[in-house]
């Protein structure tokens, strides 16, 4: 390499293991390692060894010279599906991870009402069916202020009866695809559950909050993932006001944009109106023209996400055979598809049409092969995905290979302490819970991600998950999940990284270090050891050439 006049010297990185791109890794992929890398001017000028004749010459130049010291430089990795307004409105909700009962749930809700006396609301994060019911009357003696508790999974909000009435539950019907929990007389008892959430909560919540509230919100969440090792992200559930919030950043601090990357697919709300449905993929098409990756390479809409089913901890997963308890009676007995598959087809087709990506929520196994079924229809050129994945048939495994699908996976949602209810729920099914070795080795790219604010985002919690199948939230419980479906921990480190950029057609800017694309990076201190990668931490996070974050 010839080093040509520099408009600034640049930093190398010496004295440690630089990571080398590991194309179509399997379980058994051993990493390489460089033990130098040179940028400039936010590119990635060279990337190798210490005695190549590059490294020698941006030294002579003048380079910053940084001392590994032993240390390990990743890519920056890209969170595969998060939900990025939540994620940066939950770091400020009381936490209910920890509850193991209701009396835990009370107990932590009525600490924080006392320390927090003039918060117009409470708002929690954390619970899980197996904790309590959510039922209005179990907090509203708590704190006469409206309470909202979102379940683990963002797929049930359990209200206070101030909550329901300032919502004005009583006068809501439910919305397609959800439901408000109702007792014999028709009352709402507290909970909102699936597209209820979705259409009814957050917007409530978002259109109670200032425009600076959302700002601080986005800005938070941005600042909390440059330091977990985040430099980008793809957004799963965007919708009008974030995405409106996001504009009028981008557009009062055009020259201080976000040290953050961000794809985005848009929320469809499910409708028994085909019309409605194909109105919203236009609205779709419409921002996405705006503002799409060539006008806009570091914020760009995508495509469209559909939630396809529920999950399965409130018996809302589409199955193919009925749950052995936990569905009422007021639930279909194995889960039922959240859209008609005919009209789910002409979505698909219209989005794929007009060169959208699409990505389709999919958890039970029915949901699974309805999902499959509609994408088979799609471009392959397209990179379509599927999110969850968690129940799927072998056959739905290999098909996603044979037709070019991207399994997105959050390894964080396969965590044993959290999967203690599904035994009893499915049965031997759990024996096909989270199969992602057959996806790999059936040829589907994978992107791995958090599914935050739902799930930690640790980056080696998720890959620790990935390849133990043990617990990453309490490492003494001693449960594995189907080990013979483990990933590897280079394959977990790249689907992080190179494998999320490619499923929005980042792959030729980021993803990976190599010489030409963006310098974007990060430095750990940790041992390249599955069983050790809980005592891994990140050190430094390098966006666009520059240090964003520092230990």
């Amino acid at each position: 390499m010839v080093i040509r006049v520099l408009q600034s010297p640049g930093n190398v990185f010496v004295g440690g293991k630089v990571f080398l791109h590991a194309k179509q890794p399997g379980l058994e992929t051993e990493p390489q390692f460089g033990n130098a890398i040179y940028i400039r001017d936010g590119i990635i000028e060279h990337v190798g060894f210490e005695d190549d004749n590059a490294i020698t010459q941006c030294r002579a130049a003048g380079a910053v010279v940084h001392d590994l010291n032993g240390r390990t430089v990743l890519p920056g990795f890209i969170d595969g599906h998060i939900h990025l307004l939540r994620l940066g409105q939950s770091l400020k909700k009381i936490g209910l991870d920890h509850c193991e009962s209701i009396e835990d749930i009370r107990k932590a809700i009525k600490e924080y009402a006392i320390a927090n006396p003039d918060e117009p609301r409470i708002l929690c994060k954390g619970w899980m069916r197996y904790m309590s019911k959510p039922l209005a009357s179990l907090v509203d003696d708590l704190d006469p202020r409206p309470i909202y508790v979102d379940s683990k999974d963002l797929h049930t909000t359990w209200c206070s009866t101030s909550a329901l009435k300032e919502i004005g539950a009583d006068t809501l019907a439910d919305p397609e695809g959800g439901k408000i929990e109702r007792d014999a007389d028709g009352k709402p008892t507290g909970a909102f559950e699936e597209a209820a959430v979705f259409t009814i909560i957050w917007p409530f919540l978002a259109s109670v909050a200032t425009a600076q509230d959302l700002e601080d919100w986005i800005r938070a969440a941005v600042e909390t993932y440059n330091g977990s090792g985040y430099t980008g992200a793809i957004d799963m559930a965007m919708e009008e006001q974030t995405w409106a919030t996001l504009l009028d950043m981008r557009k009062e601090k055009p020259e201080q944009p976000l040290p953050f990357r961000l794809a985005a697919y848009w929320l469809m709300r499910p409708s028994s109106s085909e019309s409605d449905c194909l109105s919203q993929v236009d609205r779709a098409i419409e921002v996405w023209k705006e503002l799409n990756a060539e006008k806009s390479p570091d914020l760009h809409v995508v495509g469209i996400k559909i939630i396809c089913d529920g999950i399965i901890d409130a018996c809302t997963a589409y199955l193919s055979e009925p749950y052995l308890k936990g569905a009422d009676a007021l639930k279909a007995p194995a889960g039922q598809p959240f859209w008609d598959a005919k009209i789910l087809h002409a979505v698909v087709r219209k989005a794929d049409a007009a060169g959208l990506q699409i990505a389709l929520h999919a958890i039970g196994d029915a949901a699974i092969t309805m999902a499959v079924d509609a994408l088979s229809t799609c471009s392959p050129l397209n990179r379509h995905r599927m999110e969850h994945l968690e129940l799927a048939s072998a056959r739905d495994a290999k098909r996603l290979g044979e037709l070019g699908i991207t399994a997105s996976i959050q390894p964080v949602h396969a965590d044993p302490w959290i999967l203690r209810a599904w035994p009893g729920l499915l049965g031997h099914r759990c024996e096909r819970a989270f199969p992602y070795r057959e996806f790999s080795d059936g040829g589907a790219p994978l992107a791995l991600g958090s599914d935050s604010p739902t799930s930690p985002w640790d980056v080696m919690g998720n890959v620790y998950v990935a390849t133990t199948r043990k617990s990453y939230r309490n490492t003494k419980y001693d449960q594995v999940v189907n080990y013979n479906y483990r990933l590897g921990v280079c394959e977990s480190v790249v689907a992080a990284s190179y494998g999320s950029a490619r499923s929005v057609f980042w792959d030729k800017r980021l993803g990976s270090l190599e010489a030409g694309k963006v310098a974007d990076l990060t430095i750990w201190d940790m041992e390249w050891d599955k069983e050790k990668l809980l005592g891994a931490k990140i050190k430094e996070t390098w966006f666009s050439g520059e240090k964003v974050w520092g230990a």
